[in-house]
């Protein structure tokens, strides 16, 4: 997928809907399936068109790249966080959790090359429930070695949250539009 010059190779499905939208006034017959889907990458929240007689299951990785796809026939479009289905509403949560934790290292590459933002505010002062001292404290624990774990993380930070919930936060934050500043989630 393409929006602009960021591109998603795989999503996750939240929802699938096989005859498509219920509030969609069209005659059933005429009705085409829908999945609602999380860009594995970006976080981009995707509207997708699956191929004929295909079958989604909410939580599946799907290849939505350049390339033949499988399962997609084509991507509609971006879709804004309030016009998420309640099941994928309800789904996405988890599922941005799973990507947090299979994914760690690019997630502890943040936290081992986050930089200023301005000459008062810290790229790591964004995520939920870390503060100054909090941000120092990484700073200078990662000038001796680069963080290799959450658990590393947290050990050497006192006092530091737990990691994962922190990124899943701030995820689901920018993911919901309030946020200024993007860490994660391409919108």
């Amino acid at each position: 997928m393409e929006l602009g010059k960021i591109k998603e190779e795989y999503a996750i499905v939240l929802d699938f809907l096989p005859n498509g939208y219920p509030f969609d006034s069209q005659p059933s017959h005429r009705k085409t399936p829908i999945a609602q889907a999380v860009g594995l990458d970006h976080f981009f929240l995707l509207e997708l068109a699956p191929k004929k007689e295909i079958f989604l299951q909410p939580y599946e990785k799907i290849y939505i790249g350049e390339g033949k796809r499988e399962k997609i026939h084509h991507i509609i479009g971006k879709l804004p966080v309030d016009r998420l289905t309640s099941t994928a509403r309800s789904e996405l949560q988890f599922v941005v959790e799973d990507i947090v934790k299979k994914s760690p290292d690019r997630f502890l590459a943040f936290f081992n090359r986050a930089q200023p933002l301005t000459t008062r505010m810290h790229q790591l002062e964004l995520l939920p429930g870390l503060g100054k001292k909090h941000m120092w404290q990484i700073l200078e624990e990662r000038k001796d070695r680069d963080f290799e774990s959450f658990a590393d993380l947290k050990s050497r930070v006192k006092l530091m949250p737990d990691p994962e919930k922190v990124i899943v936060r701030r995820i689901m934050s920018e993911l919901t539009g309030n946020e200024k500043y993007k860490l994660f989630a391409e919108l």
